[in-house]
């Protein structure tokens, strides 16, 4: 099946029923676009939980190495990495059973699109969630 996104109506919902987000690639330089997202969404009342595994803190939150050394439930996987290792973070958002996976703007895989519907996660592609988080708030 070929990549397509949950409609704006299911997008808002997403937004509005899932705070805990972790961030894979959250870079810790303020002038990165990783950074400003999640800034922007930790100050709209989102839980940011950073994956990355050469920073210590970021947004004045532990960063983790991978999504497996979070504990609890995650709801959506944000992901800042290039869309050649979309199916890496799909297969790690599946073993942690996050509920939905979020590849930022110009970041997309078909591979990895297959991997989460075969474990039935939501998943949107090429949308930045800053901006679509604005369209409802």
């Amino acid at each position: 099946m070929s990549i397509q996104n949950p409609s704006d109506q299911e997008i808002k919902e997403i937004l509005a029923t899932n705070k805990r987000i972790a961030v894979v690639g959250l870079s810790d330089k303020p002038e990165r676009t990783s950074y400003m997202v999640s800034e922007a969404m930790q100050k709209a009342g989102y839980d940011i939980i950073p994956v990355n595994p050469t920073a210590d803190e970021i947004l004045g939150v532990k960063a983790v190495s991978s999504l497996k050394d979070i504990d609890g439930e995650i709801d959506i996987v944000n992901v800042f990495r290039r869309s050649e290792y979309l199916p890496e973070v799909a297969k790690e958002t599946a073993e942690v059973g996050a509920k939905v996976f979020w590849a930022q703007l110009g970041l997309e895989s078909q591979e990895a699109f297959d991997i989460l519907q075969e474990h039935g996660i939501i998943s949107v592609m090429n949308r930045c969630i800053k901006v679509e988080h604005a369209k409802w708030k």
